[in-house]
């Protein structure tokens, strides 16, 4: 009877931190995001110009973002797409029971796993759609004021509340309802892609089975030392999201793996291992990389010399994001335009959806509005993440990066290195780890250097 109390006040001490949260970042949502016409946008490799095209042409209230001068941009309508087009991962509530707790939210410390979902998320558009694809009803999404916002999140936990005091179950429902019409996609190459995003986005579905959910990625985390409600690291995240990607077994992915830089060095042959590596004998084909470096730019606060370096790491076409965000909170860095960040908030906590059911809403899985941060803001720890094809798409995106490096580095020891050969060959242990242990002793020694080292998480 008294862990049955206990329980209790556990729920309504969560749903207590889910409406606070929600109240919390409404603020935030509301606020428009000013965008220069005088300079270019960038966003993963492509780049917008936000130039004269029709004085008396407004943006979009619903767009959450406003040009200065309240001149329409040639390209601000393909910005938006392309930006809600990305896979938006944030706090979800009443999903499963995370197994060994009595948690169905990740509200309040969640947020680093999900923004490296959403660094993982891009890197399979990256490798099933490409990046010329964006979804055709991203135009269709409508930028919910911070009012509605708001008074939903107070009527939601007012009747979770009640609920709770009555000892009533609450029903589970969607966010964002289905549309009443589906849309009919005009060819099978536009249908071939509506079906990969929807298989995505069901990978990181939060329930025990999908592949990349928040119910796997802490398995993961055991093997390290945290469990569900512990704050984790940009680079702690970086290894869970390898591990995760190694251990599945969907046929899709035998194509894709994960690697993580050790100690700030990428080694060269290392990576053509994993590339050259086929779970079929008969198959001779590349595999693709995701390459994960957690680096530091900085001390105790970013060093504003590394602005440039970051700039140039999301204008390329390799990019696939930055998990980092500022002290207290991580966000999902994807562009720039100026001085400052362009990125995607996972703070807001939003109704579970499941997403084993057929059709299932995918409103919710993308932001309507970008946000912006000034650079001098950014917390010094950080992942960056690259995407690479196969073999040769790795060596000239090494080369390019490794050319980035020298011009960002002014003489200093660079952020991170592109070494030719194996790590053993420069005495470290390798990282190829058996199925008993997911983290060798040498990751598990990394692993709880970096949990010390990195910012607390909200």
């Amino acid at each position: 009877m008294e862990a049955t109390g206990t329980d209790e006040v556990d729920k309504l001490k969560t749903k207590f931190v889910s409406a606070w949260n929600n109240m919390k970042y409404s603020w935030v949502l509301k606020t428009k995001t000013y965008f220069s016409r005088n300079s270019p946008v960038l966003l993963l490799g492509k780049c917008y110009h936000f130039k004269y095209e029709d004085e008396n042409k407004l943006l979009p209230a619903r767009s959450g973002c406003t040009i200065e001068d309240h001149v329409i941009a040639g390209n601000v309508e393909e910005f938006r797409k392309d930006f809600i087009s990305r896979i938006w991962l944030t706090y979800r509530e009443e999903f499963p029971q995370i197994e060994g707790s009595a948690l169905t939210t990740d509200c309040g410390w969640g947020c680093t796993l999900r923004t490296g979902q959403m660094l993982l998320a891009q890197g399979l558009v990256l490798h099933f759609l490409g990046r010329a694809w964006t979804w055709p009803d991203a135009l269709n999404i409508e930028n919910s004021d911070s009012e509605s916002w708001t008074s939903n999140t107070v009527k939601k936990f007012t009747a979770s509340f009640e609920a709770s005091l009555s000892g009533e179950r609450e029903l589970k429902t969607p966010a964002v309802s289905q549309k009443e019409t589906i849309r009919r996609y005009s060819g099978d190459h536009e249908m071939r892609n509506e079906i990969y995003h929807r298989k995505i986005i069901s990978w990181f579905g939060d329930s025990p089975l999908a592949l990349f959910g928040l119910h796997q990625l802490i398995e993961y985390g055991k093997k390290s030392g945290k469990k569900a409600g512990d704050w984790y690291g940009p680079a702690v995240v970086a290894h869970i999201l390898r591990k995760a990607v190694e251990e599945a077994r969907h046929p899709d992915l035998q194509g894709i793996a994960i690697y993580v830089a050790q100690d700030c060095t990428v080694y060269s042959s290392d990576v053509i291992d994993k590339q050259c590596t086929s779970m079929a004998s008969d198959n001779t084909d590349d595999k693709a990389v995701i390459i994960l470096i957690p680096v530091r730019l900085g001390g105790e606060r970013t060093n504003t010399d590394y602005l440039d370096f970051v700039k140039g790491i999301l204008s390329l076409e390799y990019c696939v994001g930055i998990i980092g965000g500022k002290p207290k909170q991580s966000y999902y860095f994807a562009g720039f335009q100026d001085d400052s960040l362009i990125y995607m908030d996972p703070h807001y906590c939003q109704s579970f959806v499941d997403v084993s059911i057929k059709d299932f809403p995918l409103e919710t899985f993308h932001c309507p509005s970008p946000k912006k941060m000034s650079f001098r803001k950014m917390d010094p720890s950080c992942t960056i993440g690259f995407y690479c094809r196969n073999v040769q798409d790795f060596k000239r995106a090494s080369e390019e990066i490794t050319k980035m490096l020298k011009i960002s580095s002014k003489e200093k020891y660079p952020l991170f290195t592109f070494v030719n050969g194996h790590s053993r060959d420069y005495d470290f242990t390798s990282t190829t780890t058996n199925e008993e242990e997911l983290f060798s002793e040498d990751e598990k020694k990394r692993l709880k250097r970096f949990s010390t080292e990195e910012f607390v998480l909200l």
